[in-house]
């Protein structure tokens, strides 16, 4: 805790009490002297300025809490002087219809809602249809918000390309493409793909599905993943166990019903998100199919439930958290007149029951 003999006292600045914006730079000068930095950069890392490093913005953000300090979100800029509304929106697209509730939505906003409320931000979250993203811009457009933060690129590519040419500013969770004018942030869904099947080859699998619709932007990159890991240990690409399957409740089931009409033959199945890889796991009941003793499944996201699920499921995390507060952080550098580069963050691989070798 800050030791409150170091604070400077408003009320003893002056004979009278001090204006507000006195009150300011004196508690903006305590913080700088308190974390040992200049004003600048407490300044620029309530921004949320990239030129900061996260421990010090850690630190400098605890400081602002503990004094109470109130962050002027538009000191450099006009537009955000009159709005501190940041929008999130959300495609619906007719194929998936894969809902609000999702849990990868959910945390997703959680983490979104985290950042800005660090930031001093207010957030809008709506809808729109993935057929019609201009329609994301129009809270931009009227002046709701200044920014925008669009989870999911869906198969729209040229239309955020076309938001970018424009100039709204706008960051998307999503996959790196080619000829991209957009910022993205999103996992690495390459090596997420290889670090799945790495390992289940390493538990033995040797017939790995793939569930999962690969004209999705991430899901069709760890599906390349899931061939290169394939590739790299001498087993060829079987078509036949790579099954298309929708985000629907219903996907797994499908998925698992398609595979076994097929008749051939598999050991392990790698599923493009966690919902769809227990939602496999379930229809594989109802078969009498054993998991992980005939089937190892991994899913991909690490939603909550995947820990309490049953088997508790194997999955390749995103980092949901830190994805927040790096979409955030390039939607402001975007707002305030700067490149925000596209960034990709790392996945890592969490071993359950699902897929040890029993």
């Amino acid at each position: 805790m800050a030791d409150p003999k170091l604070l400077a006292d408003p009320t003893s600045a002056s004979d009278s009490n001090p204006s507000a914006a006195q009150q300011r730079r004196l508690q903006m000068a305590d913080i700088a002297r308190l974390a040992g930095v200049s004003t600048s950069t407490v300044s620029r890392a309530l921004a949320g300025s990239k030129l900061v490093s996260e421990e010090t913005r850690v630190r400098i953000m605890e400081l602002a809490r503990s004094l109470k300090y109130t962050i002027n979100i538009g000191a450099q800029n006009l537009r955000m002087k009159q709005n501190r509304t940041i929008g999130v929106v959300i495609p619906y697209d007719h194929n998936t219809r894969q809902h609000l509730s999702d849990p990868f939505f959910l945390g997703m906003l959680g983490s979104l809602a985290d950042a800005l409320t660090e930031l001093g931000f207010d957030m809008l979250v709506s809808r729109v249809d993935a057929d019609e993203l201009d329609a994301a811009a129009a809270p931009f457009d009227t002046g709701r918000v200044i920014g925008i933060v669009l989870i999911g690129q869906w198969r729209h590519h040229d239309q955020l390309n076309q938001l970018a040419a424009r100039h709204v500013p706008i960051v998307v969770w999503g996959a790196q493409l080619p000829q991209q004018l957009y910022c993205t942030v999103g996992g690495d869904n390459v090596t997420g793909g290889e670090l799945a099947v790495d390992h289940l080859l390493e538990e033995g699998r040797r017939r790995i599905a793939f569930f999962g619709d690969i004209n999705l932007p991430e899901v069709g990159l760890r599906y390349a993943g899931y061939c290169r890991a394939l590739q790299r240990a001498g087993i060829g690409i079987d078509p036949e166990l790579m099954v298309p399957a929708s985000f629907l409740p219903s996907g797994g089931q499908l998925a698992i019903e398609e595979l076994l009409r097929r008749g051939v033959a598999f050991d392990a199945i790698f599923a493009g998100s966690d919902l769809l890889a227990m939602m496999s796991i379930n229809a594989m009941r109802e078969h009498g199919l054993f998991v992980p003793g005939q089937v190892a499944v991994v899913g991909y996201d690490d939603i909550e439930l995947a820990s309490y699920f049953h088997p508790p499921l194997t999955t390749i995390r995103q980092p949901i958290r830190e994805a927040g507060r790096a979409l955030v952080t390039s939607l402001l550098e975007l707002i305030e007149g700067r490149e925000a580069p596209s960034q990709q963050l790392p996945t890592t691989l969490v071993v359950r029951s699902s897929s040890r070798a029993v």
